[in-house]
């Protein structure tokens, strides 16, 4: 504990509630589901009988194996923290449909899947009065909520995030004349600081989710030695999943607001 607060003070507070804690958080939680296994996963005693042993061969003093344990625990720690904003970044590009070759022709089933699936708006609204006049109130929420989410046209990429943030990017290019998928710096090198605030703020909320996911598929993996972190990896990747989606509406809601302003302010000038 008292490294972790000595880490604190000398690392940027963003950086180390994002992606040392959550690292040091899963090195100790691997500890604890490995030491009791399957067969013993609620056994507290076992788990302090374990890490009694452990604290005892320390004998109280900085002892050779005490070093070489909070080394090799700090060198975890570390490693997690670099590995999974990596990790995340391969996350947000699959989720934001730009897959890589080899995985092209799964991509174009899963687009050709979305495409056929596809409703517009007035159609589903459409059926959500047919569905009042048959006097099924809960389809015809269910359709109403579809119609609210509904893009305006056809998918063209194998995600819902994809396709957001392409309309988005579309309308900050017609806009501003940047692309921002290839521009993304240039883009926040033109804007005012307030709309770079927001923007790089959107887009941060955006890679947080990423590895939020990211830490999901690491509890899962655990879960085959300790199987309470694949519940821990259900939630937290549910919850994930959902706080992308919104991310991704967020960021690509803010790009247009801010292609928009600027635009304005391009025009009355």
């Amino acid at each position: 504990m008292g490294l972790l607060l000595q880490l604190q003070n000398r690392i940027p507070d963003r950086w180390f509630l994002r992606r040392l804690l959550p690292s040091a958080l899963f090195v100790a939680v691997a500890f604890i589901g490995m030491a009791l296994g399957q067969s013993h996963w609620n056994d507290t005693a076992l788990a302090k009988q374990r890490l009694t042993a452990d604290l005892a061969k320390a004998s109280g003093s900085l002892s050779a194996y005490t070093s070489a344990t909070v080394i090799i625990y700090v060198l975890i720690v570390a490693a997690g923290a670099f590995a999974v904003p990596i990790a995340a970044e391969a996350v947000g590009a699959l989720a934001a449909g730009a897959w890589p070759w080899w995985l092209t022709r799964l991509g174009d089933r899963r687009r050709a899947a979305r495409v056929k699936r596809w409703q517009s708006a007035n159609d589903l609204k459409r059926k959500a009065v047919r569905a009042l006049d048959a006097k099924q109130p809960l389809r015809a929420a269910r359709l109403k909520a579809r119609a609210a989410a509904a893009q305006p046209s056809a998918p063209q990429t194998p995600t819902w995030i994809g396709d957001r943030l392409e309309a988005a990017a579309a309308e900050a290019a017609r806009r501003l004349g940047v692309d921002v998928r290839t521009s993304w710096l240039e883009l926040l090198l033109t804007l005012p600081d307030n709309a770079r605030t927001v923007l790089t703020n959107a887009r941060d909320d955006y890679d947080v989710a990423c590895e939020a996911l990211v830490w999901s598929c690491a509890y899962l993996v655990l879960g085959f030695w300790w199987w309470p972190a694949a519940v821990v990896a259900i939630i937290l990747g549910l919850t994930s999943w959902h706080w992308l989606r919104r991310a991704a509406e967020t960021l690509a809601s803010t790009a247009e607001a801010v292609s928009r302003v600027a635009a304005r302010k391009e025009n009355a000038s």
